[in-house]
């Protein structure tokens, strides 16, 4: 039997346990993903289910509905559980309704979890959020980062791999022949819009040497193609800049080849019955609230600075048109 101690709450003895763990080398292996259950449960909170939404996130909730806001996992869960949260309590206190950060584990769990309405508000890549809002009719467009309007691609190598840099998109004939990596495969800038550049430039999926790689995040396929493992890749542009700033991407090992033109990306949408949910106009003032993040105040210079932007700007579903209209010609919407 375990005998309680006085003068300890449960978050203490929560906060004190992850303290242990991390203290004797418990959770080296285990990932972010225990560290973010156990600052959940510090905090009083429900954790979030880690391989996907099982059960409706809806359940835990208790009092006061929570507005349960999600993203797509393209870059290290480190990082993801340090933005969404600090964007979690920034909505809450400017909407005053409990906001809750639940994580999924890949771009499409995402989707689904939006279209089942265990996400009310989930940040989307171009493609996952075009596939999302032909999923859940109703769906609301509601922003995107100054970055977005125009985003690009960027095409890395291997040093060692010969390979060097050009300027004309003829120039991605190079990659015939060569061991090459996307992202995820639901990914805007890491999978749509590079195969979409590749086909411009005559190259084909079948064209590499073997079947392309697959990484699952930016991220990854720095740290792949880095270690020789395939000889190109792709990443989004602000993950590669923020990666050289930090010291990840090694120069001496993998080099920018190629940027691709701009196009349109990552973007919130939010659910079409928010207002039914939570009081009439409240899908204006949450599309307020993330417009007004600005850099003078110092949560919102946090927030701003994880995503790599310097504000929100109004979106709209017609702005994605054209990536609409790429996924449907490369088959990932039908």
């Amino acid at each position: 039997m375990t005998r309680s101690t006085p003068g300890l709450t449960r978050r203490s003895l929560l906060g004190r346990l992850g303290s242990e763990l991390l203290r004797h080398g418990a959770l080296a292996g285990a990932g972010a993903g225990v560290l973010a259950l156990v600052s959940l449960l510090a905090a009083g909170l429900p954790p979030a289910p880690l391989t996907g939404l099982t059960q409706p996130a809806r359940a835990a909730d208790q009092g006061a509905p929570a507005l349960r806001i999600g993203a797509i996992p393209d870059q290290k869960p480190e990082k993801l559980n340090r933005l969404y949260p600090l964007v979690a309590r920034q909505l809450s206190q400017q909407l005053g309704v409990p906001v809750r950060y639940v994580p999924v584990v890949d771009y499409a769990a995402a989707v689904s979890a939006f279209r089942t309405g265990d996400l009310d508000l989930v940040w989307f890549g171009g493609l996952t959020g075009v596939q999302a809002r032909l999923q859940k009719p109703g769906a609301r467009v509601l922003a995107q980062r100054d970055i977005d309007v125009a985003f690009h691609s960027i095409f890395i190598a291997n040093a060692r791999s010969g390979i060097q840099p050009f300027q004309q998109l003829a120039g991605l004939k190079v990659l015939k022949g060569r061991r090459f990596s996307f992202g995820s495969e639901s990914s805007t800038s890491g999978r749509l819009m590079p195969q979409f550049f590749l086909r411009q430039a005559g190259v084909g999926l079948n064209d590499f040497a073997g079947p392309p790689g697959f990484s699952g995040s930016h991220d990854a396929t720095i740290a792949l193609v880095s270690s020789g493992a395939y000889e190109a890749g792709v990443v989004n542009e602000q993950v590669w800049r923020a990666s050289l700033h930090d010291g990840k991407a090694d120069r001496s090992k993998v080099t920018a080849i190629w940027k691709s033109p701009g196009y349109r990306d990552y973007h919130w949408i939010a659910q079409g019955d928010l207002d039914a949910r939570f009081g009439k106009g409240f899908t204006a003032r949450l599309l307020q609230a993330i417009l007004s993040w600005r850099p003078a105040n110092p949560d919102q210079k946090a927030i701003l600075a994880l995503f790599g932007a310097q504000q929100f700007t109004k979106a709209q579903a017609g702005d994605y048109a054209s990536i609409e209209e790429v996924g449907r010609s490369i088959g990932k919407i039908r």
